[in-house]
């Protein structure tokens, strides 16, 4: 009885690769609010509805269907004017943003099916190797864009409004967590973080991240962190950065 339990329990993880995919997702969904609360430029020539649909599926059940429309998504993303130009000089939120859309694009390479043209020129284990690189690459967008703004609230001539409560939470961090010397939005992230991990391989594989209790509880702790990233961005843009 205790073997079939534990096989029963087994069958029910989250798979690898499906476990990574997700991780990415959530990564993104904690970039979702600093990409969408604000205005973007209209030389940027972005359709709202096309870059929310980009989240949206990237959260969804992992099927055909979801897929098709992240690659119809993608696809119309990529001819927005934004990425036949350059942007000069982009403001913190801008580079967000900007880091955010390049993440958003790289989770599409990461999901989709190699063509006969690459399995002719590359091996299994090298495609997969190649979608592991993009994975990790959209992880740790929200790692190093935390600690970006961090370090431009640290260099502000003005004391952010919450500054003391950040003190606090980072004082009563475990001493694990406060050895990283992190900053707070680089903290926040990594709580997120590592919620995402330790959840993550229970979820069911058949469901989308909104489809069950414990996929919907960390989406939310992704929107919490989001907001508070969007609320500094808009903070450092009233001090002119």
């Amino acid at each position: 009885m205790n073997d079939e339990r534990g096989t029963m329990n087994r069958n029910h993880l989250t798979p690898t690769p499906l476990r990574q995919r997700r991780a990415a997702a959530l990564a993104l969904w904690r970039l979702r609010a600093p990409m969408l609360a604000f205005e973007w430029d209209a030389e940027w020539g972005l359709d709202r509805t096309v870059v929310d649909e980009l989240f949206r599926s990237a959260v969804s059940a992992p099927d055909e269907q979801s897929d098709g429309r992240y690659r119809r998504a993608a696809a119309e993303l990529s001819r927005a004017p934004l990425f036949d130009s350059e942007v000069d000089d982009p403001n913190v939120r801008e580079l967000v943003q900007l880091e955010t859309l390049v993440r958003l694009l790289a989770f599409g390479e990461a999901r989709a099916e190699p063509t006969e043209d690459q399995n002719e020129d590359q091996s299994e284990d090298q495609a997969d190797d190649q979608a592991e690189d993009q994975v990790e690459f959209i992880v740790e967008g929200p790692r190093d864009l935390a600690h970006y703004v961090d370090q431009c609230v640290e260099a502000s001539f003005y004391d952010h409004p919450s500054q003391d409560a950040h003190r606090q939470y980072l004082a009563a961090l475990p001493a694990p967590a406060r050895n990283h010397g992190l900053g707070y939005l680089a903290s926040r992230n990594l709580a997120v973080e590592h919620a995402c991990h330790e959840t993550l391989p229970a979820l069911p594989a058949s469901d989308g991240l909104l489809d069950t209790p414990a996929g919907r509880d960390l989406i939310a702790r992704c929107e919490d962190f989001g907001a508070e990233l969007a609320a500094t961005l808009k903070w450092l843009g009233t001090t002119g950065r």
